[in-house]
């Protein structure tokens, strides 16, 4: 009989992070679903334990960070952080510094949301970003970490991202277009890239896997 385990997400007021919560929930997987953000949600379940934390001081919640499973689905954008400081402290050091707290913790799989590009040797700050982001996760020691790198995601967001909202507009008619090696950068759900983050997690494989959105949309039915 597989044991029942625990998970903990971060990032579940965003628009991937909504749906994998709900998916933790609904599933049978799971017994207790943490959700670590900086606001309370307006949900109640059973299963789940709210913890309103300030990521500038996540090493004083160590104690609440004891999980089997980590899905980080933390991200802003410049505009809205403000700088590319404060960007870069949303990506990249607020998930780092959550991996390495539960990686001490004993979580054994570490399941994050970054984007398709992400490189640490980029010129491109957002993609570099993002690179270092991955890198510096996959150093903290889990079993396995999983790393999904999907396109331009679509989805009714609470906030409102003018440039995305564009792209998406534009992108969205021409997706049947995108065959062979362009299939990756077709736009892609957000319900679709968390039903692949549940069920990569629930396949207990071991060491480092990057998935390019093309593979995130086909594992995204498999849940």
């Amino acid at each position: 009989m597989q044991k029942v385990r625990s998970a903990l997400i971060a990032g579940a007021s965003g628009l991937v992070g909504g749906h994998c919560l709900e998916l933790l929930l609904q599933g049978d997987r799971y017994s207790q679903v943490i959700s670590v953000g900086r606001r309370d949600l307006p949900l109640i379940h059973p299963k789940l334990e709210q913890k309103k934390v300030d990521f500038n001081k996540l090493q004083s919640y160590a104690a609440d960070l004891d999980v089997d499973d980590v899905f980080c689905c933390l991200g802003t954008t410049i505009k809205k952080a403000g700088s590319k400081e404060a960007f870069y402290k949303v990506d990249h050091t607020y998930v780092v510094e959550l991996a390495k707290l539960t990686a001490r913790k004993g979580a054994a799989q570490f399941v994050v949301v970054s984007a398709m590009g992400a490189d640490a040797g980029s010129m491109v700050f957002y993609n570099k970003v993002k690179g270092e982001m991955e890198r510096d996760v996959q150093q903290q020691g889990f079993g396995a970490v999983h790393i999904v790198r999907p396109s331009l995601l679509l989805g009714e967001r609470d906030e409102h991202r003018t440039g995305e909202a564009f792209a998406a507009k534009v992108m969205k008619p021409l997706s049947s277009l995108m065959v062979g090696p362009l299939k990756k950068y077709k736009p892609i759900e957000a319900e679709t890239v968390a039903r692949a983050m549940v069920y990569v997690a629930s396949q207990q494989q071991q060491g480092v896997h990057i998935y390019p959105s093309d593979e995130i949309a086909a594992l995204g039915t498999k849940l």
